[in-house]
């Protein structure tokens, strides 16, 4: 911890509640859970489950193999077509109940993931909570999920219905673990999918929490199955396995290359929300205190570690010096600390190989000639704490512009014009978001139409709304989640075509 433990009152009650969870699985091992049943795995082997807050070895988890993805693999195999034939109504109201656990276990799904994470609780105490709502969206989605299109033709009516795909594996990460792991199970169970979940091996608590809740509700055995263990034994397994219809994973971009490979021989679907190097984009125009507020919120919070966060600053010319002071002030005021104390706006990294991958970007940045404005460096702890970061007099080809370096460090630049901020901001290989603040509605327009980006934000900070669809372009992923856009990935298209009988139906071979 940065200087010493925060003795206030509100700190200190969330710290006895979070060690009462956590009794659970203090000095225990994390198995598996696969048709309905915890499972200890076959292997024997374990993985340390590390808490980034002080180093100490949480509890154990099960490492997964072949073996156990395809005992998983056969249960969502077996369960699928009870599953798939349950009336949405009936899904409808076990996803209901879902979210109604999930909402009366909030506060131990957010202390735990402050624990696994790092995350601090005032980011985390919404985390279940959007959890359920995620549940409550797609619940009240599984009864359209089947629906299609009405296309009349002259002498035909065609019209196209939806199936569910079958069993699918979900591998979600360990930046915001249960949040994610809802906005990817719960479509795929309202559709009428099982599911395979491969959660981050760094942050396994929830995931497992998340899978007792949903057998708590009424998912029939088998609908649900987890196993843990490591992307390179456990996840290539899933993603290879010829029961898998489909895989749906949240990660690096070089992951989700690679799971294209493994699942190229089954000719798996394929749907991937990988990384970003996002571009906010201030002009002189812009609300500048409304701009300031979102670009720190966006790159500062959630300790940096998320895809959208707006990790490269674009301010105009005109305005540059004085934006950029304001920018290091906030920066400089951010309060770091653990991530139960209701003060901590970023807690530490999750891991000792993501905080060295940080670290690393400070001598980067200086060989580069950039300018460590705020921050650049790691605080004395035994935990995984840097200082939120600002780096200043950056060109685009830098690597602190290029790379994805995921953590609370911000890359500043310059731009004169409209188009030469089009033009720095398309430079990279990523596409994930785009943020752009001016007055100018046309100019907010243009540069929305122009950026190349899944998703664009005018004069806002990221803000979702679940009928929209999520995604990136280029490195960025394939593929959208949310509303109806994650039936499209879950489910079969089918097109039936009638006809009227009044069509001349061609002969061959026919004699007077």
């Amino acid at each position: 911890m940065p200087d010493s433990l925060p003795t206030n009152e509100i700190y200190l009650e969330n710290a006895k509640k979070a060690e009462r969870h956590l009794e659970r699985f203090k000095g225990s091992v994390l198995g598996h859970f696969i048709n309905g049943k915890h499972t200890p795995g076959t292997s024997g082997k374990v993985l340390d489950n590390i808490s980034p807050i002080d180093g100490r070895v949480i509890n154990q988890i099960a490492a997964g193999t072949a073996e156990d993805i395809d005992a998983a693999a056969q249960a969502a195999r077996n369960a699928f077509p009870e599953w798939r034939d349950m009336p949405a109504t009936e899904r409808r109201r076990i996803l209901h109940k879902i979210a109604d656990l999930i909402v009366s276990r909030a506060d131990e799904i957010s202390l735990l993931e402050c624990l696994d994470t790092g995350q601090a609780l005032r980011f985390m105490s919404k985390a279940a909570i959007r959890g359920a709502e995620n549940y409550r969206f797609f619940a009240d989605k599984a009864s359209e999920a089947a629906n299609g299109l009405s296309m009349p033709a002259a002498q035909h009516m065609n019209y196209s219905v939806r199936s569910p795909i079958g069993p699918v594996g979900v591998i979600t990460p360990w930046n915001t673990p249960f949040m994610l792991s809802t906005w990817k199970i719960a479509p795929a169970l309202a559709a009428g999918c099982t599911v395979v979940h491969k959660p981050a091996e760094w942050s396994p608590l929830t995931a497992m929490l998340l899978a007792e809740i949903t057998a708590e509700a009424g998912v029939p055995d088998g609908v649900i199955n987890l196993v843990n263990g490591l992307g390179e034994d456990a996840g290539k397994a899933l993603t290879e396995h010829p029961d898998i219809k489909a895989a749906s994973f949240v990660g690096e971009s070089a992951t989700g290359s690679a799971i294209m490979k493994q699942g190229a021989d089954t000719l798996k679907r394929v749907h991937f929300e990988l990384g970003g190097k996002n571009p906010v984009i201030v002009f002189e125009d812009a609300d500048l205190e409304r701009a300031l507020d979102a670009v720190v919120f966006m790159i500062y919070s959630l300790n940096g570690e998320r895809c959208t966060s707006s990790s490269r600053l674009l301010v105009q010319e005109s305005i540059h010096e004085e934006f950029i002071k304001r920018v290091a002030e906030r920066v400089r005021n951010i309060q770091v600390g653990h991530p139960l104390d209701p003060t901590t706006e970023v807690g530490p990294l999750i891991h000792q190989r993501h905080f060295d991958k940080v670290k690393s970007y400070f001598s980067l940045a200086t060989e580069d000639g950039a300018e460590i404005t705020v921050g650049g460096h790691a605080l004395d702890s035994d935990g995984y704490f840097i200082e939120p970061t600002l780096f200043t007099q950056a060109d685009n080809k830098m690597r602190i512009a290029q790379e994805e370096i995921f953590g609370p460090v911000l890359t500043a630049m310059t731009f004169k014009d409209e188009s030469e901020a089009l033009a720095i901001a398309n430079d990279i290989g990523y596409g994930l978001t785009g943020y752009v603040w001016t007055r100018d509605a046309g100019r907010g327009l243009r540069m929305a139409h122009g950026l190349e980006a899944g998703m664009i934000w005018v004069n806002s900070e990221n803000n979702r709304h679940l009928p929209a669809p999520f995604g990136g372009m280029k490195a960025s992923g394939i593929g959208r989640d949310g509303g109806d856009y994650s039936f499209d990935f879950y489910m079969e298209t089918k097109n039936i075509c009638i006809a009227f009988d009044t069509h001349t139906v061609p002969a061959l071979g026919k004699r007077p």
